[in-house]
């Protein structure tokens, strides 16, 4: 089965002869083109991709904050982010908002397919020297990071885990990051996984 993608980024005219290479690749096909930030979630929700390819120098600086609303409300939906420089930091902030793939824009073609085809499978797909993962031993979750992800492990969405601790939805997903960041997690949900199996819930 063909891997689905919408590939989001700045400039109509490149996001399409970027599509039209990665159609032209076995296993892959591109079902939607965004342009804005605005364009994403909706662009996510019509077209149901597999993974989405988010620039992260573009949209606005906003792709981080774009990434992490697509992983709340399309779980399902992997995120990849191309990037100028693949740093460790990037690499954190870029896990820590729930992308399972971070390449470089100087990257080849097959490592960009090598990449895509992980995160449409949900296996983290990083050159593992740019990762710092946390030991989740020595992590000290705050009392609402520990809320938020008991929360999260019981399959609540944002919104409803936002009404049942009477907080902003907004500040759900920071106390999520920083949950995220302190576990080494991929996302919210490997958080609340990591932290379930380390008695922290």
């Amino acid at each position: 089965m063909s891997v689905r993608l919408v590939v989001a980024g700045d400039h109509q005219l490149v996001l399409e002869a970027f599509a039209e290479t990665l159609n032209s690749i076995d296993g892959l096909t591109v079902v939607g083109l965004a342009t804005s930030c605005d364009a994403v979630l909706p662009a996510v929700e019509r077209h149901r991709p597999t993974v989405l390819l988010l620039g992260e120098p573009t949209l606005g600086g906003k792709a981080l904050q774009v990434a992490m609303e697509v992983r709340s409300l399309h779980p399902k939906c992997g995120v990849a982010l191309m990037v100028g420089a693949a740093t460790p930091s990037v690499v954190d902030r870029a896990v820590a908002a729930g992308a399972l793939g971070v390449v470089p824009k100087n990257a080849r073609l097959p490592q960009l397919v090598t990449t895509l085809m992980g995160v449409a499978g949900g296996c983290l797909t990083v050159d593992p020297s740019l990762l710092r993962p946390a030991d989740a031993g020595e992590s000290s979750l705050s009392t609402r990071e520990t809320d938020v992800l008991r929360l999260t492990a019981g399959g609540a969405t944002v919104k409803e885990i936002a009404g049942e601790l009477f907080l902003a939805a907004g500040t759900v997903r920071n106390l999520t990051s920083a949950a995220i960041k302190k576990l080494g997690g991929r996302n919210r949900f490997d958080a609340a996984r990591i932290a379930g199996e380390h008695g922290l819930l």
